[in-house]
């Protein structure tokens, strides 16, 4: 065998030599063939030697048209390398000066549009002159002769040294098919093993040039043995790399395997997989102040948690709840302070006025610093939204220096959140009040109840009394968790319950609660509110903190009238964020801020008023009167209209109004038509006319007797033609006897006459000890009259005079916004 053969990817599938061991017929007919010019052919990346077939692709346009005139004409063609490769169009100076004279065994189109050929090197050459560039480069040459080794048996040594060190590098070499070495082995020729060697090693392209340009075979094998050597110890480093990081791999994945075998040995032995857990977990446990109960439950669960497999389903269920009980602060408790001065110094920082809230808590205080272990009072702050119940329960933590923990009721339906679910339920949890313990980390917190009333109950049971037990003073040193399945000493906790409306309240949770409450601010209260709290607040959220933002009063006054209709201050607060976000865009838009704010520019931050008191003062013709109503966001003001028209005395009411309501409207109508006489009016009327009463914005339901006076003074204004005079109000319940009885709610209701600017208020005589509470600021510029009996309401509440019907206007519906 004397050919080494490679497929050809041809269609005819024809098989080209890679190499010829015996060549030199072929040598001999490429010379007689060769002429006195030469087409070349630029080489990039690569060094073609003597005997080696190369695959080259051929891009450039002079490089294919010498290729097809050397492939037309004799087949013959110079290949030399590029000095620079990255040089897109080389020139002269950018060949190197020997290269190989290289034989086109095969020239292939490719179907995307290029150029393939197979050469074969055959001769060494020297360029002797560029003949010509285009359209190709032609070049005159020399042909290069090898020098022959004079010491035969000196170069047998070197061509075995190459073998060995190249058969050593395919075996270090892991893309090198180890078939190759056989190849290798049965080279013959010398030079050509020099050549193919050279041809497949990866050193610099100017060292295999160095290596064709070198005549003496000898040196040419020396220069080779460098470059092998240098070769075998780059893969031996590399493969000493790949090796040394492979044992590490080994070694980890050997541990690995080592550590689950020990982990199962222990298993089956009955070891604990989790043993270093439970050592934390009972290192823990003996840090805790626990009872005698909680400590036997623990030492119960932890044994049986330490003979239990991890994977089986009880073991977490097990664990998660030791470490719940490991997380509650069993008798850990924060020190009081019971420094009165200070502590309602931070009361009036946090809170302005509330004079009787401050007072029951330092009255709290007071007791407990004289006896040390009072049961903790369950206090229940009961007003409108928005008037700070919530954070008033923060200033109290702050004041007795203990932890804060709030807790949410409102929607709540569910028993399960207060008692907390079995553990062996699926997804169990701890009811939220020893949850809120466990994030207080101390068993004596301030909790607030928030939004109590609005606890309800469906079929998952009724919280309302589940908080039974929470909030009986009696009891709650005992409360029995379900998850904890322990009894839990809540009575140090202080719980401070908050609530709109306390009718809604569980009449048995009722009355464990301590109620006081709170009533809407008064016009002066907010502007101090604003002007101590809300403001700064709102400067520091906006970036304004550092700024001179000076509102003045009027201002703040204007916006609590024309833009706010509330008994709390959260629309307040909400309205002066908008002025300081507006000032803040005026700071960055122009660098500064305005010099005055008055009424327009308030306007054109906030818009036009949202709220006037014309209404209220307007020219109502007879039959409208205005009363004052209580609900659980404050006081409001209710219009009364009653219209007479032709018919048979049928009475009909509309406003969505409430039982007690109407049967307020019916007593009037009968008080009034079993008093005629007395007021002027025809008895026979009552028979003619039909009487319609109704309370407008009937989306919003009403009810309470305390409307009673004002439908009677909108009846008889009606029947007789009086107008009700304007600028008032009133309010109370009425009997069939003509008597007034009093109602509650009357701070609620004075403070919503104030802020429709009425000016006078009736009512009854016996809620004077209820006005008289007031404090003098909320009744400035409000005139009260107490009456005992309707004659004396009808007479101060009716104009003298009664309008001409002929010309009376048809009653107009004034809005209201509640009952």
């Amino acid at each position: 065998m004397n050919r080494f053969y490679v497929d050809n990817p041809d269609e005819e599938m024809e098989y080209m030599p890679l190499f010829p061991l015996n060549e030199d017929s072929d040598t001999e007919q490429d010379v007689q063939a060769l002429e006195e010019e030469l087409p070349l052919l630029p080489l990039r990346n690569t060094v073609l030697f003597p005997g080696v077939v190369l695959p080259i692709t051929v891009g450039r346009d002079k490089s294919i048209k010498a290729v097809h005139e050397a492939y037309r004409h004799n087949r013959l063609i110079g290949a030399v390398a590029q000095v620079d490769p990255s040089i897109e169009d080389p020139g002269p100076q950018d060949l190197a000066q020997v290269g190989t004279i290289a034989r086109i065994v095969k020239l292939i189109r490719m179907p995307d549009g290029g150029t393939t050929i197979i050469i074969q090197g055959r001769l060494r050459f020297r360029i002797r002159e560029v003949s010509s560039e285009e359209p190709f480069f032609k070049v005159r040459y020399t042909l290069l002769q090898d020098v022959q080794p004079e010491n035969e048996k000196e170069f047998e040594a070197y061509i075995s040294t190459i073998k060995d060190l190249a058969s050593q590098l395919i075996q270090l070499s892991p893309n090198i098919p180890s078939e190759a070495t056989i190849i290798l082995r049965n080279i013959e020729h010398p030079s050509f093993l020099i050549h193919f060697v050279a041809s497949n090693l990866n050193s610099e392209i100017k060292e295999k040039q160095q290596l064709l340009e070198t005549d003496q075979l000898k040196a040419r094998a020396e220069m080779l043995i460098k470059l092998l050597q240098t070769e075998l110890q780059l893969a031996e480093l590399k493969n000493k790399i790949t090796s040394r990081t492979k044992a590490d791999i080994d070694r980890q994945q050997r541990e690995y395997f080592l550590q689950q075998q020990l982990k199962s040995i222990k298993e089956e032995l009955g070891g604990d997989a989790n043993e270093k857990e439970l050592k934390e977990m009972q290192k823990r446990a003996a840090e805790k102040k626990w009872t005698e109960a909680a400590r036997e439950l623990f030492q119960k669960e932890i044994e049986k948690l330490e003979r239990m497999h991890p994977s089986t389903p009880d073991y977490s269920v097990i664990y998660n709840h030791l470490d719940f009980m490991l997380d509650l602060p069993w008798q850990e408790y924060t020190e009081d302070y019971y420094d009165l001065k200070k502590a309602r110094k931070i009361l009036d920082e946090d809170h302005y006025d509330m004079d009787k809230i401050k007072e029951r808590i330092l009255e709290y205080l007071a007791v407990l610093k004289l006896k040390g272990d009072m049961k903790s009072p369950i206090l229940c702050f009961v007003g409108p939204p928005g008037i700070g119940k919530t954070s008033l329960g923060k200033s109290i933590a702050r004041a007795i220096g203990r932890k804060y923990v709030r807790l949410s009721l409102g929607g709540l339906h569910d028993e399960s959140e207060i008692r907390g679910h079995r553990k062996t339920y699926i997804g169990a949890m701890p009811g939220r009040i020893l949850q809120s313990i466990r994030k207080a980390k101390s068993s004596n917190p301030v909790m607030i109840l928030d939004e109590i009333d609005k606890v309800g109950s469906d079929f998952r049971g009724d919280p309302s009394s589940a908080l039974l037990e929470v909030l009986d003073p009696e009891q709650n040193h005992s409360f029995y968790d379900n998850y904890l399945e322990l009894e839990y000493d809540l009575s140090r906790v202080m719980f401070i319950a908050t609530a709109n409306d306390i009718s809604t309240i569980h009449p048995a949770l009722r009355d464990r609660l301590e109620i006081i409450e709170l009533s809407g601010y008064s016009l002066e209260e907010k502007v101090e509110i604003a002007r101590r709290h809300l403001i700064q607040k709102q400067k520091e959220a906006h970036g304004l903190k550092d700024e001179q933002v000076h509102i003045p009063t009027k201002i703040i006054t204007y916006i609590i009238q024309h833009y706010t209709r509330e008994s709390g201050v959260r629309e307040l607060d909400r309205q002066l964020a908008a002025v300081m976000r507006h000032l803040a865009k005026e700071k960055v838009l122009n660098g500064k801020l305005p010099e005055k704010i008055d009424e327009t520019w308030i306007q054109q931050v906030l818009g036009k008023p949202r709220f006037t008191n014309e209404i209220y003062h307007a020219d109502n013709p007879p039959g409208v009167a205005i009363g004052l109503a209580w609900t659980p966001v404050g006081g409001e003001i209710l219009f009364i209209e009653v219209g007479l028209s032709e018919g048979k005395g049928e009475l009909k009411i509309t406003g969505n109004l409430g039982n007690i309501m109407k049967e307020s409207a019916m007593t009037a109508l009968s008080y009034l038509q079993s008093h005629a006489e007395l007021y002027g009016i025809d008895p026979g009327l009552f028979q003619q006319k039909n009487v319609h009463i109704h309370v407008p914005e009937g989306a919003v339901p009403k009810d309470g007797p305390s409307a009673g006076i004002a439908i009677l003074t909108s009846l008889t204004s009606a029947f007789t033609g009086r107008k009700v005079k304007p600028y008032l109000a009133m309010t109370g319940e009425i009997t069939l006897r003509g008597e007034l009885l009093p109602v509650g709610g009357i701070k609620e209701k004075i403070l919503a006459a104030r802020r429709s600017g009425i000016k006078q208020v009736i009512l009854c005589q016996e809620n004077k000890k209820d006005v008289e509470e007031i404090d003098a600021r909320y009744l400035k510029g409000l005139k009260i009259i107490y009456v005992a009996r309707m004659e004396e309401a009808l007479q101060l509440a009716l104009e003298k005079k009664p309008v001409d019907r002929k010309k009376q206007s048809r009653l107009v519906a004034a809005p209201s916004r509640t009952s």
